[in-house]
């Protein structure tokens, strides 16, 4: 009988605890998050920086005497002459053409000798082939008040040889500009 009890008490045991127990409710399956949707640091591009063109006359405003100087092609002379050899004729068109571009630029011609002959014929042989290259560019349109002219004779020579090499570099009329 105190088996009959036992038996009895643990099926009432059994049954208390199988209905005292509060049932779970139903798990809903966990929905996962939305994506997330990854952004992206935007970098800011800025439009590349503009390239400045420069026209030709900004460029031409930026450089100096020295390059403009550079532009003219000198004229060479024949020994004891002062007419323009028709070989010569290009570097003076050479040259009017750059002072009609360029409508500001002043220039001196400079007539140089080489060292024969004395320091008084130099000096107006020198004048006569810059008159000479000064006369061509007024006969091509370029202004007389636009053009000096000065002789140093054999005073400044190009080359400082005492030969026919040496001798014809300093037969010449040299173009420089004092003012663009």
């Amino acid at each position: 009988m105190k088996a009959n009890r036992m038996l009895i008490l643990l099926v009432c045991l059994f049954l208390a605890c199988s209905f005292a127990c509060k049932k779970k409710p139903p798990v809903e399956p966990v929905q996962p998050p939305p994506p997330i949707e990854k952004v992206e640091p935007v970098e800011e591009v800025s439009a590349p920086p503009e390239e400045r063109i420069l026209t030709e006359e900004q460029i031409f405003a930026s450089t100096d005497l020295e390059a403009v100087t550079k532009e003219f092609k000198d004229v060479f002379y024949d020994f004891d002459k002062y007419n323009v050899r028709e070989d010569q004729v290009a570097n003076l068109e050479n040259d009017a053409q750059y002072l009609n571009k360029w409508k500001s630029v002043r220039i001196l011609i400079e007539g140089h000798c080489d060292e024969r002959g004395t320091n008084e014929y130099n000096m107006a042989l020198g004048l006569r082939r810059a008159t000479a290259a000064r006369d061509y560019l007024l006969s091509l349109g370029i202004d007389a008040s636009r053009i000096e002219t000065i002789s140093y004779g054999e005073e400044r020579p190009f080359a400082t040889g005492h030969d026919e090499d040496s001798w014809w570099q300093n037969r010449r009329a040299h173009f420089v500009a004092i003012a663009k």
